[in-house]
């Protein structure tokens, strides 16, 4: 019997409240609606919305066919649900044909009270094939109404405080409701994104329409991080179902041109994807000083939406088409958001972090994010090259790489994208990608063209980095080292061509014997020695005198045929000459073959035969037996 007057009080207060805002709601002048009515009557409506849902929720589980009372009861108790739902729309539409300016004060309890019934209303609507449990056809037209008047009233409510204009004088109570609203509305959007992408879309362009509005009066006082979350969230959600749905229209063999059911499905969740793409921008353009603690999740947002697309390997196998409509509609729209953080601290720390504690199929994605943002660096100021090109500078900085050695270090651990190989657009043309490339020319070319267009002042922390590279046991990575290093040595001057050059012969001495390092030094070099100018080169044979014992470590790998006759002669006749005492002793001791290969080493590659045929006719000995 307590439960039946629960629904009996509820039932009286309703319509009470029916009645109050029939009668007596139309006689007060807006100034006095706060005082005189709702800051009275609002929270018990709030309180008997409250007691009905608690009442559904105890006895739901006695509901059958066969038990008709307790039937009767809980549509009794829903009904009611709508009938207070009908009554606050009423109430708005009331203060909405008021013509004159309405301020927040003369409704302050009506949002609030609404926002609270709407949440709960939303919830349970959500929970509501679980909370019934095979039983929802005994009320489900009850549930469709309360949905539908819920639908309403928030847009009504929203329509409302569209109208309310807080300027300069507005008080601290007035910016605190109004960010008591949007978090309401945004707790509530988390509620229905799956229910209604109508009422989602639009409840998301109010929260962004009015913190930008207000943004003055309420930046420092908003939840940017759960804001920007929730957009996260609800841009990643659609753009798995686009991916999902492409999928499955792959799957079933439906042709791409098809207005089935499935394809206006998944061309309208994409527009409902773009749409959290462009206000995910838009609130980054406006709100950026406030979202430092944002920026790892929306570095990771990149990250999952590119790991599940073409062509990476965890994505699903789609058609062209779908794939070229997603590209085009929804990841072409999160470009500008890479654009607007770059110049943002916060973002570089974490995208150019020292460990990332990537999954595996996050680390191809890392890497087309930095080539990504190596294709924006040039047109951007100083300040903002610093922060991506120079690295961590002091202790007291979060310590970041530059960008270049970022790059290497993600194209290195994309292992099982070398070698698959997957293929990526090529340079594009008329918007256009002209071929497919591996990861490998992707990177190489972009870095180059970055490369291109680099200041001075940041080639010493490239050229640490591709030595770094080019050192590592990584083949592949080396020679993509190897190839942006030649580049830059054939982009620059003969000055740095020459530079490099002497820089790496350095280094080839330095080696203390055969390595993967020694041999990734001596490939740079015979690729550098070729772009050197005649004059250098005589230099260079002047500064590695092939005299000097201690230089023909340098000489066994210099491709002596790019040198003009008259210095080649002069090289090879200085080696032959250093070679002889060596050889000399070979043969006095009795051409041992294990000794060999110590004479062999004195010489170069390419003048191995020659040079040997040399040194053993000035000797005096047969070279053909002697090599036997």
């Amino acid at each position: 019997m307590k439960d039946c007057h629960i629904v009996i009080l509820s039932l009286c207060v309703a319509g009470v409240l029916k009645i109050l805002t029939e009668m007596f709601l139309p006689h007060l002048n807006l100034a006095d609606l706060e005082e005189e009515c709702f800051s009275k009557v609002l929270p018990k409506v709030d309180k008997v919305f409250s007691d009905l849902m608690e009442e559904i929720a105890s006895q739901i589980g006695g509901l059958t066919s066969q038990n008709t009372e307790l039937r009767a009861l809980l549509r009794n108790a829903l009904q009611m649900m709508v009938q207070v739902l009908e009554t606050l729309s009423g109430c708005v539409r009331h203060v909405c044909s008021f013509e004159e300016s309405l301020a927040l004060d003369t409704i302050r309890s009506l949002p609030s009270c609404i926002l609270k019934v709407l949440k709960n209303t939303f919830q349970y609507c959500k929970e509501s094939e679980t909370v019934y449990n095979g039983r929802l056809s005994l009320v489900v037209d009850l549930l469709q109404a309360l949905f539908k008047e819920a639908y309403s009233l928030q847009k009504g409510l929203m329509e409302l405080l569209d109208r309310i204009s807080l300027d300069s004088s507005a008080t601290e109570e007035d910016a605190c409701d109004m960010v008591i609203v949007i978090h309401s509305l945004l707790d509530i959007c988390s509620i229905i994104s799956n229910l209604d992408i109508t009422l989602h879309a639009n409840t998301w362009k109010f929260i962004i329409k009015q913190s930008i509005k207000y943004q003055g009066l309420l930046e420092e006082r908003l939840r940017h991080s759960d804001i920007v979350c929730r957009l996260c969230d609800d841009l990643l959600a659609s753009f798995h179902s686009c991916m999902e749905l492409a999928e499955q229209m792959k799957q079933s063999g439906a042709p791409e041109s098809s207005q089935s059911v499935e394809r206006k499905f998944f061309q309208k969740t994409a527009k409902m994807c773009r749409f959290f793409a462009n206000t995910l921008v838009h609130y980054i353009k406006e709100f950026k000083p406030y979202l430092s603690k944002s920026c790892g999740r929306l570095h990771h947002l990149y990250l999952q939406m590119y790991s599940k697309f073409p062509p990476s390997v965890y994505a699903p196998v789609i058609s062209d088409a779908h794939c070229n409509e997603i590209n085009s509609v929804i990841l072409v729209a999160m470009d500008p958001l890479i654009t607007h953080l770059l110049p943002f601290r916060p973002f570089a720390e974490v995208v150019l972090a020292e460990t990332q504690q990537f999954g595996p199929e996050l680390v191809f994605p890392q890497c087309l994010l930095l080539v990504n943002i190596m294709d924006k660096l040039p047109s951007l100021p100083e300040e903002v090259l610093n922060l991506w090109f120079q690295g961590s500078q002091f202790h007291e900085e979060t310590p970041r790489l530059p960008v270049f050695q970022a790059l290497f270090l993600s194209f290195q651990q994309c292992s099982t994208e070398r070698a698959v190989p997957i293929l990526v657009p090529g340079v594009m043309m008329n918007g256009q990608a002209q071929s497919q490339v591996t990861l490998h020319q992707h990177a190489c070319v972009h870095l180059s063209a970055c490369i291109a267009s680099l200041p001075p002042a940041y080639f010493p922390q490239l050229e640490h980095t591709l030595l770094t590279a080019l050192l590592c046991p990584d083949a592949q990575t080396a020679l993509l080292a190897a190839d942006a290093w030649c580049f830059l040595v054939r982009y620059g001057t003969a000055e740095l061509c020459q530079h490099h050059v002497t820089l790496v012969s350095h280094l080839i001495k330095s080696c203390p014997g055969d390595c993967y390092q020694l041999s990734q030094l001596t490939f740079l070099l015979r690729r550098m020695f070729v772009m050197m100018t005649p004059n250098h080169q005589i230099e260079f044979v002047e500064k590695f005198s092939s005299r000097e014992p201690q230089n023909l470590c340098i000489w066994q790998h210099v491709p002596l045929r790019e040198f003009a006759l008259d210095v080649r002669k002069r090289v090879e006749d200085d080696i032959v000459k250093s070679a002889i005492p060596v050889c000399t002793s070979w043969l006095d001791g009795g051409c041992k073959l294990g000794q060999l290969e110590k004479v062999v080493r004195r010489l170069p590659l390419g003048l191995r035969r020659i040079s040997f045929t040399r040194v053993c006719l000035f000797c005096g000995s047969n070279p053909n037996t002697a090599v036997v």
